[in-house]
C-alpha cells in the first residue's frame, strides 16, 4: 500500500522528536481495518519500555458538511467516526478534537425544523455521536445569534475551551457557559487530557485555545490572542501539565507568532486555512487538516516519563470512499440529509430544477476559489451583474462566499447553487472612486489563499505594469465606478477599509426584498435559466 503519511523525519529539537514513520506492520494492519470496516478487539502491544506512555490526538478543523462530497468520494463524518473508533479500539488514550469552524455555514443550517433554523444543530448531534472530546471556537461559530450559539453549547456533550473568547454581559466579559440539565459548566480557558496507564494517570497534556477576531459581534469579546496564549501557558505550567499544546483557530501567520512566542510549546493544532499543512516554526510544528474532513490528522505521541522527551508522528489520512462508515454516525447523517431533502422546498420552490449543464466541471473547491479566478466564479459574478440588468461597470465577490468545496459536473440544480452560496445575502450596488477601487482590488489580490481573495468581472490586471483595467483603459483615481458586490464585502470583515464611511464610497444601494438582487443565490439561478 502506498503511504499517504505526512510529517517530518528526524526533526530533533531539544527533547522533541518529530518523525515520519514508514508504514510498519501495525500501521498497515490499522489501515486495513479502517478501509475494510472489519471489527477488531485487539489492543496494541507496545514495544516500548515502562517509562513511556503513548497517546493519539485525531484533529479536524473547518468542517461544514456532515456527508461526503464529490459524489461520495471524499469526506463524510461517518467515515471519520469509523477511523476514530478503530484507533480507540487499539489505544484507549485517543482524543478527538475540532479546531473551530463547524457550526456554520452549510445549506442544512439554513432550513427550518419545528419553526427554527437548524443553525449547526445537525453538526452538534453528529459530533456527539462521534464522541468528540474537545472543541474550540472558530470565527464562523459567531455567525450564529447569541441565542442559537447558546443552544448549540447546551446540546454539546463534549468539552469546549477558549482563552481569548468571552461573552459580553451586563457585568462585562465573562466565559461562555453551558447549561446541561441542572448543571452550569463554564467554558474553561485551559483544558487537560489525562494519559492513563492501568487506570492511573501517568501524564497530563495541557491544551490552550485562541481564536482570531475576524467576526466581531456585540455579544462576543475578543481579548488579545497572543497575550492570552502566553497566560494560558503559564496557567497550565502551574497546574503541572507534562506537555502543552495549542488548539487554535488563527491564520497561519498568527499561529507562527504564537509558536515563536512560546518555544516550549512543541505542537499547535490549528484551523482557519482550508488546506492541509504541517509547518515547522523554530521549536514547534503547526498542523492543519483539509476542510470538510477530506483529510484528518492522526497525531501519535510517545512521552518518556523519565527523560521528558516527546516524540510526535503526524499522519495525514485521506477520508475517501475506501474508508468504511460507522453505522452509528451514518444513521445520524442520514436523518439530517432526509430533513434537508424535505425542508429545502420551503426555501427553494424547485430545488431539483436543472439550471445549468456543466460539460466542463465547475470548480467549487476552496483551494481554487481562494487563489484564482474560476469558472464557477464567472457564473456567480455574471448572475450578480444580471441582477442589475447589467447596468454596472464591474462585479467583485469574495472567494470565501463559495462554500461548496466540491466540483459540479453534469446537471447543476438550483439546490447546487444554494450549496455553493449558503450564506445568501444581497447583491448591493456601490459607487466607488477609482482610487479606493484600486486599493480594494490590490488588497483582494494580496489575499490569495484566503476568503478575502476577490473574483472579478469586467476588470483585469495589466500584464506589464500590473495596473487595473476596465474596458481596456486603466482605472482612474477620480472616476466613479458602479460596482456590484456581495453585501458582506461592505462590512469591512474581509477588507477592513471597505466600509460605508470610507471617503472613496460615493453611494451604496441595498436592494429591497422583492428585487432579484436581494438574494444572490436566486440572482445566479435566474441568470442561468435566462442564458
Amino acid at each position: 500500500m502506498k503511504s499517504t503519511l505526512t510529517s517530518y523525519r528526524n526533526h530533533n529539537r531539544n527533547n522533541l522528536l518529530i518523525r515520519n514513520v514508514a508504514a510498519h506492520g501495525l500501521l498497515l494492519l490499522f489501515i486495513a481495518l479502517v478501509v475494510s470496516g472489519c471489527k477488531s478487539t485487539v489492543k496494541t502491544v507496545q514495544t516500548s519500555n515502562a517509562d513511556e506512555v503513548h497517546f493519539k490526538i485525531v484533529q479536524l478543523n473547518d468542517v461544514y458538511e456532515i456527508a461526503p462530497l464529490s459524489g461520495g468520494q471524499y469526506g463524510g463524518m461517518s467515515r471519520v467516526a469509523h477511523v476514530v473508533d478503530s484507533i480507540r479500539a487499539i489505544n484507549d488514550n485517543t482524543f478527538l478534537v475540532m479546531a473551530g469552524d463547524f457550526l456554520n455555514p452549510s445549506l442544512l443550517g439554513t432550513v427550518k425544523v419545528d419553526g427554527e433554523r437548524v443553525r449547526g444543530k445537525h453538526m452538534i448531534e453528529v459530533m456527539n455521536a462521534m464522541d468528540f472530546d474537545l472543541a474550540t471556537f472558530g470565527n464562523h461559530e459567531f455567525d450564529l445569534s447569541e441565542e442559537d450559539l447558546q443552544k448549540r453549547l447546551n446540546e454539546s456533550e463534549f468539552s469546549w475551551t477558549s482563552a481569548n473568547v468571552f461573552q459580553n454581559t451586563d457585568d462585562g466579559p465573562s466565559s461562555f457557559q453551558l447549561y446541561r440539565n441542572a448543571d452550569t459548566v463554564r467554558v474553561p480557558d485551559v483544558y487537560q487530557f489525562q494519559i492513563k496507564r492501568a487506570d492511573t494517570v501517568a501524564a497530563t497534556v495541557g491544551i490552550f485555545s485562541v481564536t482570531l477576531d475576524s467576526n466581531p459581534r456585540e455579544y462576543v469579546y475578543y481579548s488579545d490572542y497572543l497575550f492570552e496564549a502566553k497566560t494560558a501557558f503559564v496557567t497550565l505550567k502551574a497546574k503541572g501539565a507534562d506537555m502543552i499544546f495549542g488548539l487554535t483557530h488563527l491564520s497561519l501567520e498568527q499561529d507562527k507568532e504564537v509558536a515563536r512566542s512560546l518555544p516550549e510549546v512543541p505542537f499547535i493544532m490549528g484551523g482557519h486555512e482550508h488546506n492541509h499543512m504541517l509547518v515547522p516554526v523554530e521549536t514547534s510544528i503547526i498542523a492543519k487538516a483539509d476542510a470538510n474532513a477530506k483529510t484528518i490528522y492522526v497525531h501519535s505521541f510517545t512521552y518518556n516519563l523519565k527523560t521528558k522527551k516527546l516524540e510526535i508522528d503526524s499522519q495525514l489520512m485521506p477520508i475517501t470512499d475506501r474508508v468504511a462508515s460507522s453505522p452509528r454516525v451514518k444513521a445520524v447523517v442520514t436523518k439530517w440529509n432526509d430533513i434537508l431533502d424535505e425542508k429545502i422546498k420551503e426555501v427553494i420552490s424547485n430545488p431539483d430544477e436543472v439550471v445549468y449543464r456543466a460539460i466542463v466541471p465547475l470548480d467549487g473547491t476552496d483551494s481554487a476559489n481562494r487563489s484564482r479566478q474560476t469558472n464557477l466564479g464567472k457564473i456567480v459574478t455574471k448572475g450578480m451583474a444580471a441582477a442589475y440588468s447589467n447596468e454596472v461597470d464591474m462585479v467583485i465577490v469574495n472567494g470565501g462566499s463559495f462554500r461548496l468545496d466540491d466540483m459540479l459536473e453534469g446537471d447543476v440544480t438550483s439546490l447546487d447553487i444554494f450549496r455553493v452560496l449558503p450564506f445568501g445575502g444581497s447583491v448591493i450596488k456601490v459607487e466607488l472612486k477609482g482610487s479606493l477601487l484600486k486599493k480594494v482590488l490590490d488588497y483582494g489580490e494580496s489575499q490569495r489563499g484566503t476568503g478575502a481573495y476577490l473574483h472579478r468581472m469586467n476588470v483585469t490586471k495589466a500584464a506589464g505594469d500590473g495596473s487595473w483595467m476596465y474596458n481596456g483603459a486603466a482605472i482612474q483615481d477620480e472616476t466613479v465606478y458602479k460596482v456590484a458586490m456581495s453585501d458582506f464585502l461592505m462590512k469591512g470583515f474581509d477588507i477592513p477599509f471597505l466600509i460605508p464611511g470610507n471617503e472613496g464610497v460615493v453611494s451604496v444601494y441595498e436592494p429591497k426584498e422583492q428585487e432579484l438582487a436581494y438574494d444572490i443565490r436566486k440572482a445566479v439561478i435566474e441568470s442561468l435559466l435566462n442564458d
